[in-house]
């Protein structure tokens, strides 16, 4: 499909807006949002997230960079209404999808080069699949949150995730379509903001509910099963070996406090890659993208200016 433009929603100054579909070899629709104008930066959500968590990182860098956001399959403005039985969520299959979104950008002018990938928790997993299937996409990498390879056998920091998922995944299947009806209401329930705060899921005192109730409210319009499936397709996935030859400028961010990703995991990474950088946030947790953008920001330009010679 072709793209569409129109003008920036914030107040700042304004720049290039353009959105529309690349489709997939298999017919899914997928929606894309390019901000800015310069070389490509690519944003792959964690899953369950809409491209919301990238606002404040698209502000500082779609003056200086074309800022990339799109929407896995299921997800967001992509494609809809896909059969959980069948449906492939696999970390390759969102890696393909993105590479059909590379295509269609770089037909419409919008990506010229190789990008700057950023990924978010999940998106880690994607953008190192990325840089398997097409390296010469990837200039640089910068994984926030998120482990190299099967996520669940580290979620929590505890060995029974990935039994434990299986065991909801099988619930949830066999609940069918149901099981939104159960889920759903909690998740737009006026508690649910004061819940992942207590429950410190988000840090208490940098976490504004104006930026984690989009969240609550994208997850409440997916298709559950699809969700969780997604989520156990995470542990299929392991780059892990492939980061000694990854040859590729790599900037690690954890936080403190991430219930979902431990620390270690992210100095596992930085450990085993040639050259790569950590930023550890203080009292962050898996939602530092909107606790600390201005800290993330500060340390993503940093990085660009010394490994890439660019200037934001």
């Amino acid at each position: 499909m072709t793209a569409s433009s129109q003008p920036p929603a914030d107040q700042q100054q304004a720049r290039p807006l353009h959105t529309g579909f690349a489709t997939a070899e298999d017919g899914v629709s997928l929606h894309w949002t390019a901000i800015g104008s310069g070389p490509p930066m690519l944003c792959c959500n964690g899953v369950g997230v809409g491209t919301f968590f990238w606002r404040y990182l698209e502000r500082r860098f779609s003056s200086s960079h074309t800022v990339i956001l799109w929407d896995y399959r299921g997800h967001g403005r992509s494609q809809r209404g896909l059969d959980p039985s069948t449906a492939d969520m696999s970390v390759a299959r969102h890696a393909r999808d993105l590479g059909h979104v590379i295509d269609h950008l770089r037909g419409l002018g919008f990506y010229s080069e190789p990008a700057v990938v950023v990924g978010h928790s999940m998106g880690c997993q994607v953008a190192l699949e990325l840089r398997n299937q097409r390296p010469e996409e990837v200039a640089a990498l910068v994984l926030a949150l998120g482990t190299a390879g099967r996520a669940l056998d580290t979620f929590f920091d505890w060995s029974g995730s990935p039994r434990l998922f299986r065991t909801v995944h099988d619930l949830i299947f066999s609940l069918g379509a149901s099981a939104n009806l159960i889920v759903r209401p909690l998740l737009l329930s006026p508690m649910a903001f004061p819940t992942a705060t207590a429950l410190r899921l988000v840090d208490p005192h940098y976490t504004r509910q104006r930026d984690l109730t989009p969240y609550m409210a994208h997850l409440a319009t997916l298709d559950l099963r699809l969700f969780i499936e997604n989520v156990c397709r995470l542990n299929d996935h392991d780059a892990w070996p492939t980061l000694p030859t990854l040859d590729r400028p790599l900037l690690v961010i954890a936080a403190e406090n991430d219930k979902f990703t431990p620390m270690w995991c992210s100095r596992k990474i930085v450990h085993q890659t040639p050259g790569a950088e950590l930023l550890v946030l203080a009292d962050a947790s898996h939602a530092a993208l909107i606790e600390q953008p201005e800290t993330i920001n500060h340390r993503i330009a940093r990085f660009l200016r010394e490994r890439l010679g660019r200037d934001t």
